[in-house]
């Protein structure tokens, strides 16, 4: 007993050190991008999207307004005060709502933690999430002209932890806060990824996610809830999950649902969205991830 203890142990120790080899450079680089933005870059992202208010672009701002919310590295409790001071400055709910859909759904830290899916899902990624913010922003603007779709009274506003006068000392104290939320679920992810490739047959995640009827991308959509703690602890599993025979279109609806269900990020909504406009956002990233892992598929 004890040798087959052993035997499974060192299996598994293979498989973890094979995908952490193999992931590790694109966490510490995605992470030190991250607080690079964050420390150097974050006060000019916000700068243009609050330059938009003198652009006369109508529906075409949700455009821009989508791409500057992937950009900017700040997490939803972060984005929700600085989406706040726009609305009291009388920017658009529709340009509001794209900014805050990129925003939850990706950032450049996890885009380059994404490279380590490869070129095609890092490539889908960056599109599905774009396009889901500038989506989200088209709803506001057409189904919620004059409803009102936030109320950002309820939200307090979060103290600004980059004050050090010393620019260096400022980065290295925002690259450990960075390491110290995200590091424990890097490893859980690497740690699950083993025991999948350990101890679940490539064909039985092929057919559970390579079905490309429906099934699949539900499952994967699904999972998606209760899976998502942190974007870099769900690229390792992301990662073997495609090895053994996830389609593209499955791994979309995850990289949708996962980050737009994340339990922090929707606890920060439904302060500043009321239980109406909630549900609809809900029903707004089901959909948006099943017609995405669709399109994915029919490519």
């Amino acid at each position: 007993m004890a040798d087959v203890i052993k035997r499974e142990l060192i299996y598994l120790w293979y498989y973890f050190d094979v995908q952490f080899r193999q992931i590790a450079g694109y966490y510490v680089l995605g992470m030190a991008l991250g607080s690079l933005i964050s420390v150097f870059g974050k006060d000019r992202i916000h700068g243009l999207f609050a330059a938009l208010r003198s652009k006369k672009l109508g529906a075409l701002g949700v455009i821009p307004a989508s791409l500057l919310g992937i950009a900017s590295p700040l997490c939803m409790y972060g984005t929700i005060p600085i989406a706040a001071s726009f609305a009291e400055q009388g920017m658009e709910e529709d340009w509001i709502a794209a900014f805050m859909m990129g925003s939850i759904l990706l950032n450049p830290q996890l885009l380059i933690y994404s490279v380590a899916l490869g070129p095609a899902a890092l490539l889908i990624r960056f599109v599905s999430c774009f396009l889901c913010g500038a989506a989200a922003g088209l709803c506001v603007r057409f189904f919620f002209k004059n409803a009102g779709f936030f109320s950002f009274t309820r939200f307090a506003e979060q103290s600004n932890h980059d004050t050090d006068p010393n620019l260096f000392l400022r980065l290295l104290k925002n690259m450990g806060r960075n390491i110290k939320a995200t590091a424990l679920y890097f490893i859980i992810g690497v740690a699950l990824s083993a025991l999948f490739q350990r101890y679940v047959p490539p064909d039985a995640m092929a057919k559970l996610f390579g079905n490309r009827r429906g099934f699949g991308l539900l499952m994967a959509a699904t999972i998606g809830v209760p899976l998502y703690a942190c974007g870099g602890g769900t690229i390792p599993l992301l990662s073997a999950w495609l090895n053994s025979g996830m389609s593209l279109g499955s791994a979309t609806a995850f990289m949708i649902t996962g980050p737009a269900t994340k339990i922090t990020n929707l606890g920060a909504l439904k302060i500043v969205l009321g239980l109406r406009n909630f549900i609809f956002y809900i029903v707004f990233v089901i959909l948006a991830a099943l017609l995405s892992g669709v399109v994915v598929d029919s490519w």
